[in-house]
């Protein structure tokens, strides 16, 4: 059976995050050039929905919708909702069944064991934009962060047979979910794990 990863430790600190968010800062500027501090919210909000129902295997329109079709926005009952669905999140995924089989994210089909992966890497990566963004501190545990590293590290290219691979050896230099931003070698790991998501570790609202 594939390993089960617990949630837990990262929902709480996304939770944590989202009530340090005061009104003030909802139209503030966020790592995510096309969002504000609301839409992240929103994004948070929709992800969390989107992967418990992947883990549930609860098919329908909204494991079709591509995520990045709209800008997303919270309502009114978004304080409530979040740490609500990030509960909920992490419950679907203690499921053995979450994990086995084929499921659906954002309109693409793919192992259960990999939804789990690329969910808990949204609330690594997604979590840092918002405490980033609020100028809150952030720290995920090592577990997860683990998980997102693994999942955003450039794979290798098969070096031809008498030929070289380049010296980064990752061809592109691009991860799964593009292009990957420099950090120095001796960068903490949540760096390095921001640094491969194509972020700036550096990254303040004032930059």
């Amino acid at each position: 059976m594939t390993e089960m990863i617990d949630f837990a430790p990262q929902a709480r600190l996304v939770a944590a995050v989202a009530a340090g968010v005061t009104d003030e800062q909802l139209e503030g500027a966020t790592p995510c050039p096309e969002y504000r501090v609301r839409h992240l919210l929103g994004h948070l909000i929709g992800l969390t929905g989107a992967f418990r129902d992947a883990a549930r295997k609860d098919f329908g329109p909204h494991l079709d919708r591509d995520p990045g079709s709209v800008v997303p926005d919270i309502g009114p009952g978004w304080r409530a909702d979040l740490p609500k669905l990030l509960d909920e999140l992490v419950e679907a995924w203690r499921d053995p069944s979450a994990w086995e089989g084929m499921t659906r994210a954002g309109g693409i089909d793919l192992p259960g064991a990999v939804a789990g992966a690329v969910a808990l890497d949204e609330l690594v990566v997604h979590g840092w934009d918002l405490a980033r963004a609020t100028g809150q501190a952030y720290e995920p545990d090592a577990m997860s962060l683990g998980v997102a590293k693994a999942l955003l590290t450039p794979e290798e290219p098969e070096q031809p047979e008498g030929g070289e691979v380049g010296a980064e050896g990752t061809g592109s230099g691009d991860s799964l979910f593009g292009a990957v931003f420099p950090v120095p070698e001796d960068a903490s790991r949540l760096d390095r794990v921001i640094g491969l998501s194509g972020r700036d570790p550096g990254w303040t609202p004032a930059a």
